[in-house]
């Protein structure tokens, strides 16, 4: 039985999410990300500071850097998170287009950010008071709402625009490429003319005819009483982050990564789209609320996985390292467990997937697969009970175990806790696997020995 279930998966499963993990505009979304990846983190630096999870943190910092001492890590955070839809508006497109050849990959990113504020609304709503300007208002119009044109509302340069960033940006390119490569919309300059002159002129009826059509449909959607970044929000956005943030969601995307990484697809590399485009946001809109006096909501984030599930790498393979090294017998093993530790600290654990090896090798298919799913149950069970806080940090995921965990959680002790916690688990699961593979190992010499081959 196990076996049709392994041929089937190799027949079917491992193309297809071969094909998905190079499909060229979820690579595209992924780079995006990447791209963007020391800002992100340089964003959630400045929230960890204004908002660290230890008693009397704040009174301390206020007593040493005044009463304003928020103000470094309100200014980065504005730089950062406040307009990740629009760094990711670019980046999406640049990327994108990059993987075309004879695009211009710097023309899409930009024409992508003027698309983005071509979509945007131009303004906001305001409450009339009693007074503007020093001047009094009439009665009857205080209280009133009226639109303030030319006012840009950072909602939607926030994550809540992150969908309508990545349509657009995708969108975009690939008009901006298709229109790029007719000859008759295209202005072609002569070859003494310097190249940077070229390319500006060869994109200018491109960009051009995209910047328009992307007008003409902002007139259509705002006609109908909506805009782009509000349908995604409502229609896509909001039903994933609640659809995610429960215990199955983080049970299956354990368990999808692992499986992938079994059959010997990255499988980091193709939930990561799916991973920082619904995952991440949440850990920052955690910290937003938090920083508001509120309680985080959302308990399955990115950080949730690199923090308490992915402990050393994929398949908390640091814990199969300590397994190994306490318990194993075979030379080989722990040769391989040596080279492996120094990366395995910072979450690198390609020398044990594929040096063990742990892909398609079924001694170890039990606790690596159904190892992530046990800890991120674990985890969400002691996050939801309040025994631990809400990830609210977006940490990089080579952050050492425990170490991540304190700094995921706003700087909290039961977060590192939980970390440690989970690397015996995951260690514990893995120790009869270590000597089965003992037993398996030496079932194989005898019968070879029986044979007259040598080892």
């Amino acid at each position: 039985m196990l076996n049709k279930i392994m041929d089937f998966l190799e027949d079917k499963f491992v193309p297809f999410a071969a094909k998905v993990g190079s499909q060229r505009h979820l690579v595209a979304i992924r780079d995006g990300f990447i791209t963007i990846m020391p800002l992100v983190i340089a964003g959630s630096l400045a929230t960890l500071i204004n908002n660290m999870n230890i008693p009397g943190y704040k009174s301390f910092m206020k007593s040493v850097f005044g009463p304003s001492w928020s103000a470094l890590g309100g200014n980065v955070w504005w730089g950062t998170f406040a307009v990740l839809s629009v760094l990711i508006a670019f980046s999406v497109a640049y990327n994108l287009a990059k993987s075309y050849d004879g695009a211009n990959p710097l023309t899409a990113g930009v024409l992508s950010i003027a698309s983005f504020f071509t979509c945007v609304p131009q303004a906001i709503q305001v409450t009339i008071g009693d007074k503007i300007n020093g001047i009094k208002v009439p009665a009857e119009l205080v209280g009133q709402k009226i639109g303030a044109w030319g006012n840009i509302s950072w909602s939607y340069t926030y994550v809540s625009g992150l969908f309508g960033a990545i349509f657009i940006a995708l969108v975009v390119t690939e008009l901006f490429v298709r229109i790029s490569r007719s000859e008759t919309l295209t202005i072609n300059m002569p070859d003494n003319v310097p190249p940077a002159v070229g390319k500006s002129f060869r994109s200018l009826l491109p960009t051009i005819i995209v910047i328009f059509l992307v007008g003409f449909a902002q007139i259509f959607i705002s006609n109908a009483g909506t805009n782009i970044f509000d349908f995604f929000n409502k229609m896509i956005q909001e039903p994933l982050y609640n659809v995610g943030n429960t215990m199955g969601a983080a049970a299956f995307i354990a368990f999808l990564n692992q499986l992938l990484w079994f059959f010997g697809l990255h499988g980091a590399n193709i939930l990561d789209p799916v991973m920082r485009s619904v995952f991440m946001p949440l850990a920052t809109k955690n910290a937003d609320l938090i920083a508001q006096g509120a309680s985080a909501q959302y308990i399955v984030t990115k950080p949730f996985f690199d923090a308490f599930v992915h402990m050393g790498g994929s398949g908390a393979t640091l814990a199969l390292i300590a397994a190994i090294f306490t318990a194993g017998k075979r030379k080989d093993y722990k040769a391989t467990a040596g080279l492996a530790t120094g990366p395995g600290l910072f979450n690198i654990n390609e020398p044990m997937i594929y040096g063990l090896p742990i892909a398609l090798n079924p001694i170890f298919i039990i606790p690596f697969l159904f190892g992530p799913v046990i800890l991120a149950v674990i985890s969400y069970l002691a996050t939801a009970s309040g025994l631990v806080p809400y990830t609210q940090a977006i940490i990089p995921w080579t952050t050492p175990p425990i170490i991540g965990g304190f700094l995921a959680t706003g700087g909290s002790i039961s977060g590192a806790l939980l970390s440690a916690f989970n690397l015996v688990v995951a260690y514990l699961l893995y120790l009869p696997f270590i000597n089965i593979s003992r037993e398996v190992e030496e079932e194989m010499e005898d019968e070879m020995e029986e044979e007259g081959i040598e080892a």
